[in-house]
């Protein structure tokens, strides 16, 4: 009797197990039944390369192509000044008078020099014509002929100093006006009128060429290998596009046409120079600007969306699905835009799958709904 009741009992303890095992097995179904259903849908993409013709942002400064110190080449007093400071002035325009007159006198006086010789030479060689036919006759002495000769040939020599100092006095002359080397726009004058001035006394005034003008600016040692690689053999003439300070646009594009043959290593940049047309003036020497480097030819370089990346205060990131389907953070950089996409420079590489629409309530690790972009035909 007694072990029919411990069999009764241990057949009611077994069916209580049996039913609670059934009972919590429902319960976990059900549970992630209802966290599948409340996992949000989310539509993923894969990461592309796609063809990129890269930009490089950099500052950069204006200066003038032909930047000229005017200097006096001779002594004297600065008598006159034929233009106003900031005037365009063209090459060969005269812009200041030196006194002249000694350096008209000391031409004049070589000129009389040269007049004076002159007509002693030609006495000498008639002196000479004559001696040649009386010593052909030995009607004189071969030493008497020598010596008409070698008067002769003094004047010669005498005359060609002479004509040298004129050349010279004359040279002298014209640097008492002083001109413009190069078409430009005057500075500020910097000896006044009635002062005496010499090749020591420093920069009268300079110009600065201004049409076409020249802004260099330095480009990142790291950026400048990725040009390097895209643009290969075609690595010049790139377009250049310059903002002023305010961020608009100047009208013209520029060439860049020059690059630095090194590395600056204490700013681990290299130096390279575009040339942009300036008719209307509006780029000043010394000026500050920003341009944007374009590349020449296109590089293949992975995408991402705008909308599939968000920031906070660690950086832009992306949410990557895994293996197991589970969206995990990543933060990335960008190197600008390119239409609709961030340009991504680290971070992600091509085949990756992100999360493009339904981010707002993803969480990392946490289970979503997957509905592939190819399935979206919205």
């Amino acid at each position: 009797m007694k072990k029919n009741i411990i069999i009764v009992i241990l057949i009611i303890l077994v069916a209580l197990c049996v039913r609670l095992s059934i009972s919590a097995i429902n319960g976990i179904k059900a549970s992630k039944a209802k966290r599948a259903q409340q996992a949000p849908e989310v539509v993923v993409d894969t990461v592309k390369d796609v063809d990129i013709v890269r930009e490089y942002s950099a500052p950069g400064r204006v200066m003038a192509k032909y930047r000229v110190d005017i200097l006096a080449r001779i002594s004297g007093y600065l008598q006159k000044s034929y233009f106003k400071e900031g005037d365009f002035v063209k090459t060969g325009q005269t812009l200041f008078l030196i006194e002249p007159t000694e350096y008209s006198n000391a031409s004049n006086v070589a000129n009389a020099d040269i007049s004076n010789l002159k007509a002693q030479l030609v006495y000498a060689e008639k002196q000479l014509a004559r001696a040649k036919e009386l010593v052909a006759k030995d009607y004189i002495a071969k030493s008497q002929y020598d010596n008409i000769l070698s008067q002769r040939d003094s004047l010669r020599a005498q005359l060609a100093s002479a004509q040298s100092r004129y050349n010279d006095a004359n040279r002298n002359l014209g640097y008492t006006n002083v001109k413009a080397p190069v078409d430009g726009q005057i500075g500020l004058i910097n000896v006044t009128l009635g002062n005496y001035v010499s090749p020591s006394s420093g920069a009268l005034t300079t110009i600065n060429s201004i049409d076409p003008i020249y802004v260099t600016f330095p480009l990142e040692s790291v950026d400048y290998d990725s040009l390097a690689r895209s643009d290969g053999a075609d690595n010049k003439n790139r377009k250049v596009e310059l903002y002023f300070s305010d961020g608009s646009k100047y009208k013209y594009e520029g060439v860049q046409d020059f690059t630095d043959n090194k590395v600056d290593t204490s700013t681990g940049t290299v130096t390279m120079r575009a040339t942009f047309k300036n008719p209307e003036n509006q780029l000043l020497h010394g000026g500050f600007v920003n341009i944007k480097l374009h590349a020449n030819k296109p590089i293949k370089t992975p995408v991402v969306p705008l909308v599939a990346v968000q920031e906070n205060q660690a950086g832009k990131f992306v949410y990557v699905v895994d293996e197991q389907n589970l969206p995990q953070l990543v933060y990335i950089k960008v190197d600008g835009q390119s239409g609709d996409n961030w340009i991504v420079k680290d971070g992600l590489k091509t085949g990756d799958r992100i999360i493009v629409d339904g981010i707002q309530k993803v969480m990392p690790n946490a289970p979503i709904r997957i509905k592939e972009k190819s399935e979206n035909h919205d």
